[in-house]
């Protein structure tokens, strides 16, 4: 087996054994608590040790010992082939797919400037709007007989910026970061998902600010959890892996995750790939009003589904259900444990699927009954931007949200031993992220975005995320063809 990366130590080494504490995987170790070994092929180029080796004298890099090249078969090709044939096992990963061959369309899209006939807005001066009503829209105003509005808005989130944090559930990710999510989702005046794990009750004073999932395993689903929450999410697909469901080891069903998610210690937690009461609009209308009702149609209800390949149809289908909000994950999701095959070869880009499905709502004349909240590969603020623009009316961040918090992205997730201690169980690693001081990295982040959102509209001359939706015309393409542009619904930079 052919190493994929190697530990370099140069000579400014103090032996001080810091590295070897802080390395999770063991690759580093100090058996005899004197002399440092490195275990190269367990090395999975997270930076713990760089980052915390007082010296600066560690260096991880790409082994040079490579598999004869060919233009074909790839080095993690011929690596991958080389590991199922000793394990016999599915390719597991992690975060959200690497495919170089699928554009980023984010990077292929221009934003419009204002100069002479419609001016620009200068933020720091005058109101730039940044909140955002996320649920259904009434199409006219009802009044009583005495002429007054009658109050009966169906319910809504109400959030002071356009950027949310996306579902990761509890026993993938640690309670450390769902409570560094929820005090920053409070601060902020947004949401937190927390994903299909249940919510731990330490984490119910959060309630104004949370959303629970209710997914196919149904797994800490009860009627308190739906009650102590903003909104409800029922969750069809995710981008990391449509189709199919989820699935969290044994390994980390422990302790309070176990009494979270009701399921015995030790015992895997497979969600299926179907819920097994859905299997048409009609039956997802059901669940979408058995949950109002079990909720005294207070809360609004979100369905969640992965962009795939007929996802305007799908979202036209779902925006009848009753559901108030379609939450849309796109091929560069991320995940705590994913097949490796399925991550990199199904779904489609996020930019696609929003100006799809946004269009398609257009034509039928239904835009206004739900909202669109879209993720997946959402890297910056005007990534933000240009989503909206496309016609979401809110983003959903949760890949940038763990690299706030410390993540590396070294797709690691599903062995359970993050050395930042995010996605782990392990109570000596899950006590390396400190809640308030992660919570205070995600407030900054959000604001620096929020503030960048303003900027970037105040340029646009457009003073609200409102104005912002769906205005295609603010956007240009560079380097797609005719087809790709038809479906963005923009046109070619210089047009």
């Amino acid at each position: 087996m052919l190493r994929r990366y190697r530990i370099r130590k140069d000579e400014s080494c103090v032996s001080c054994l810091r590295c070897a504490r802080e390395c999770s995987f063991g690759a580093i170790t100090a058996e005899d608590g004197q002399t440092l070994s490195f275990h190269h092929e367990r090395c999975v180029d997270c930076q713990r040790c760089v980052s915390f080796c007082p010296t600066g004298a560690l260096c991880i890099t790409e082994d040079e010992n490579r598999f004869r090249s060919n233009s074909v078969f790839r080095q993690d090709d011929i690596r991958e082939i080389d590991l199922q044939a000793r394990t016999g096992g599915v390719l597991l990963s992690s975060m959200g797919a690497p495919s170089e061959s699928v554009p980023i369309y984010f990077d292929k899209l221009l934003l419009n400037a204002s100069q002479v006939t419609n001016p620009s807005i200068d933020p720091l001066r005058e109101p730039m709007e940044t909140a955002v009503f996320i649920g259904q829209r009434k199409e006219g105003i009802d009044r009583g007989s005495d002429g007054r509005i009658v109050d009966n808005l169906p319910p809504h989130l109400e959030l002071r910026t356009p950027i949310m944090f996306s579902a990761m559930s509890y026993g993938a990710i640690s309670l450390n970061v769902h409570k560094a999510l929820a005090k920053a989702a409070e601060t902020l005046g947004t949401y937190w998902n927390t994903g299909e794990g249940g919510l731990h009750e330490s984490l119910y004073p959060y309630k104004r600010s949370t959303i629970v999932q209710v997914a196919s395993g149904r797994f800490g689903v009860h009627e308190t959890y739906l009650n102590t929450a903003a909104a409800i999410e029922i969750k069809i697909g995710q981008g990391a892996k449509p189709g199919i469901g989820g699935h969290l080891t044994g390994r980390k069903i422990i302790g309070d995750v176990s009494k979270t998610r009701m399921v015995p210690e030790g015992l895997d937690a497979i969600s299926p790939a179907p819920h097994h009461d859905i299997y048409s609009i009609e039956d997802l209308a059901q669940l979408v009003m058995s949950l109002k009702e079990a909720t005294g149609y207070r809360k609004p209800v979100i369905v969640k589904v992965a962009a795939v390949h007929n996802i305007a149809p799908i979202a036209s289908g779902i925006a009848r259900s009753g559901a108030d909000i379609i939450s849309i994950d796109g091929y560069r999701g991320g995940t705590g444990a994913a097949p490796k095959r399925i991550r990199d070869n199904v779904g489609i880009p996020i930019e696609l699927a929003i100006a799809a499905v946004d269009q398609r709502l257009r034509e039928e004349r239904i835009r206004d009954r739900v909202s669109i909240i879209a993720s997946g590969g959402i890297r910056n603020s005007s990534d933000a931007v240009k989503t909206i623009a496309l016609g979401a009316d809110a983003v959903s961040v949760g890949t940038a949200a763990l690299c706030a918090l410390g993540c590396h992205i070294c797709a690691s997730c599903h062995t359970g031993r993050c050395a930042w201690g995010l996605a782990t169980q392990d109570p000596e690693l899950t006590k390396r992220l400190d809640p308030e001081k992660g919570a205070e990295r995600l407030v900054n982040l959000v604001n620096a975005w929020t503030r960048e959102i303003q900027e970037i509209m105040g340029g646009m001359g457009i003073n609200s995320i409102e104005a912002l939706r769906g205005n295609r015309m603010a956007l240009r393409g560079v380097g797609l063809n005719a087809k790709e542009l038809d479906i963005l619904g923009i046109r070619y930079a210089g047009e």
